[in-house]
């Protein structure tokens, strides 16, 4: 989330990562991930109700068939035509749900209240942000999350493409990864920040610049296994440190041109007005953060079809980190913001997914995006929609996964209680599938 790279660690290899497990030798591209080997007998899923990703309401006395990697069929009981060799996993008091995903992760940062980011950046070696990664993603897997795109490796070179491949080869646990690389940055406007000025210092993403600058370097990310390209649009460069645009209209023509005839959507983090506007019209698909957007921004996104990212646990996790004592204290004035422009982001009819910038808070606690979408306004069906179809209509997945459906991928999760009543249920996770293989049970 908050910084970017300049001088990358290069004597650090994947390998030397996770030794010989992660490979760094081939792009991973925007492929299906491949499918893991699953259990060749049909699985019989037998909750108390299913939630399909799409409908306003729950199912009650449906069941899911899994053939394979692949849902094979959904319904009432009574209907279901059961082959006789089915393994029955029965599931009381919990709702089936699609496996969720989070459109905003970092899986090579921790929580910054364990360690500060510039630390992160420039202390930790790469094997061991690599290493700690490989928990964090199951970590995430186990709390039902089963696709992460990760939005930045923040000074970590390209370990998400190495993790990736371990996720898919099936040598580590975790979701399917979609992935950013670098991510980029203007020169001059990301971190880590500090030091005298005659010092340079590694960055938290790559440096782009000009037209043919950033022409270049969206051609390398995606040679190197960017699914999607990620850019800041904007960051805390100002002279006083406010936030300001960077990129110019013809870099950002340039990017999305590069990326898009690679078939790479782009996405950007944006939190001005100006640096929202210039990253929509020049065809972006979704913006992150949006801190200051206003009615006539979101009215523009959803003239323009691009989606919105609120991630409002990295604004609560850093308030908190500051000393501020949700429930006791009043909201200081960034929280305030974050709610009013959460609320007119829902008056808009925006398309709004589910993002937590996860890193800056715990791995594994994701859900807690979706508990902040309700409590800031959301009803918890439209946040189990964004969480699970609409995540998935925005990756361009949507035939897929995000749904319990006839011939998608086999990603299901069960919760006890009823998350479209109380949404602080999905915290209760007792049984995870992915790629119609038991994860968690």
């Amino acid at each position: 989330m908050f910084y970017t790279n300049r001088a990358t660690r290069g004597a650090l290899t994947l390998a030397t990562a996770i030794g010989a497990c992660v490979s760094l030798a081939r792009a991973a591209s925007a492929q299906p991930p491949t499918a893991l080997p699953s259990a060749s007998k049909p699985i019989l899923l037998v909750p108390d109700a299913v939630f399909d990703g799409v409908s306003n309401g729950l199912q009650r006395g449906w069941v899911v068939l899994v053939r394979g990697a692949r849902i094979s069929a959904v319904g009432p009981a009574a209907n279901m035509t059961v082959p006789p060799d089915a393994e029955r996993i029965s599931l009381p008091g919990t709702t089936l749900l699609p496996g969720m995903s989070d459109l905003h992760s970092h899986v090579l940062l921790h929580p910054y209240d364990e360690t500060p980011w510039n630390d992160q950046v420039l202390r930790e070696s790469l094997a061991l942000r690599t290493a700690r990664a490989v928990n964090h993603l199951k970590a995430t897997l186990d709390a039902g999350f089963t696709v992460l795109r990760d939005l930045g490796t923040e000074g970590a070179d390209y370990a998400d493409v190495g993790l990736k491949e371990a996720v898919d080869q099936g040598i580590i646990p975790g979701p399917r990864l979609f992935v950013t690389t670098k991510a980029i940055v203007a020169t001059g406007s990301y971190g880590p920040k500090g030091f005298g000025a005659e010092i340079g210092v590694p960055q938290g993403a790559e440096e782009a610049d000009g037209v043919d600058g950033v022409t270049r370097v969206v051609r390398d990310q995606i040679g190197h296994g960017a699914d999607w390209i990620k850019i800041y649009a904007d960051y805390r460069w100002g002279p006083r440190g406010e936030a300001r645009p960077t990129f110019t209209p013809e870099e950002w023509a340039a990017i999305v041109r590069t990326s898009m005839s690679s078939g790479r959507p782009v996405v950007a983090h944006a939190s001005t007005v100006e640096g929202m506007t210039r990253a929509i019209m020049a065809g972006v698909e979704d913006i992150e953060h949006g801190d200051m957007a206003t009615p006539e921004v979101f009215s523009l996104m959803k003239q323009h079809n691009v989606a919105f990212c609120p991630t409002l646990s990295a604004t609560e996790s850093t308030t908190r980190y500051r000393g501020w004592k949700k429930g006791v204290d009043p909201d200081p004035a960034g929280i305030v913001q974050k709610k009013a422009m959460f609320k007119a982001a829902l008056a808009s009819g925006v398309t709004i997914c589910n993002g937590s910038d996860v890193g800056v808070f715990t791995h594994g606690t994701n859900a807690l995006e979706l508990e902040l979408m309700v409590e800031y306004g959301m009803s918890p069906i439209a946040a189990l929609q964004a969480a699970t179809s609409v995540n998935a209509r925005i990756m361009h997945r949507e035939n897929e996964f995000g749904r319990i459906a006839p011939g998608l991928l086999a990603d299901v999760v069960a919760v006890t209680g009823d998350p479209s009543q109380n949404i602080r249920a999905l915290r209760a996770v007792r049984f995870v599938m992915k790629n119609g293989v038991v994860v968690r049970r």
